[in-house]
């Protein structure tokens, strides 16, 4: 099976600097972007979205020291962020909901594990099932069961890799607030074929971010066999489309 993978960024439907904080509007954007592809026929082989985290798990994992690599066996640590994600995946459901998209979500917390070396498991066939349907799966950013360490985080990024390779993905892209990766003239670099390519220009986050920042999100697409590319959301539509669009990761 294969399949388009979006992510949308929680830099892109929050606003990272306020605790728990939706950013309608562009959310609501995504999400006709999403109608109007399904619509058009764009999206033949299905759709799989990804959200991140942004001002709701960012903010509490952050508040409980909680990573993809530093677990917890705090129930309040568990229950704060899996319940902001709980949240946020609610109002990304209804606003796909609201423009006609068969969204149904997947919880990680429920499926995924990571084992005692942090190695992560996620089984896919839930998500293959909802896509022969005519759904479109979506999945987030979430606290999940790590052997020996309680719970971390399995990041956005980490789902749309796994997936990616699960589902033999046909595209992958990232949604951001910038309109791909920028270089130290703030110019959108075309095209990333190796890490090495980018490493002097890419910082961390500003914004409070337990996962790796730009400098992440490249080195998980570097990993993948299929086309990816990180833009910003005037150029949702364009992905949807089959365009090429921000920066190509290869």
């Amino acid at each position: 099976m294969s399949a388009t993978i979006l992510k949308l960024g929680g830099s892109v439907i929050t606003d990272k600097e306020r605790p728990e904080t939706l950013d309608g509007p562009a959310l609501e954007r995504s999400a006709a972007a999403v109608a109007s592809a399904l619509e058009r026929g764009s999206l033949v082989d299905g759709l799989v979205v990804v959200h991140g985290g942004g001002s709701f798990g960012h903010h509490h994992a952050s508040e409980h020291g909680v990573t993809t690599t530093e677990g917890t066996d705090e129930i309040e640590a568990v229950v704060d962020i899996h319940g902001a994600m709980e949240t946020l995946n609610q109002f990304v459901l209804s606003r796909l909901h609201a423009q006609d998209v068969p969204a149904v979500p997947i919880h990680p917390f429920s499926t995924a594990s990571r084992d005692e070396t942090g190695t992560l498991s996620l089984p896919t066939a839930q998500v293959e099932a909802m896509l022969e349907a005519g759904f479109v799966p979506v999945l987030y950013g979430d606290v999940v069961a790590t052997a020996g360490a309680g719970a971390t985080i399995i990041s956005g990024d980490e789902l749309v890799t796994e997936l990616a390779r699960a589902l033999d993905a046909d595209r992958v892209g990232l949604c951001s607030t910038v309109p791909g990766v920028l270089d130290d003239d703030d110019a959108v670099v075309d095209r990333i074929t190796s890490f090495e390519d980018v490493d002097a220009i890419l910082g961390e986050s500003e914004a409070t971010d337990v996962t790796g920042g730009m400098a992440g999100k490249v080195q998980t697409l570097l990993e993948l066999e299929a086309p990816a590319s990180i833009f910003g959301l005037e150029s949702i539509d364009a992905f949807l489309a089959g365009e090429s669009v921000g920066t190509a990761i290869e």
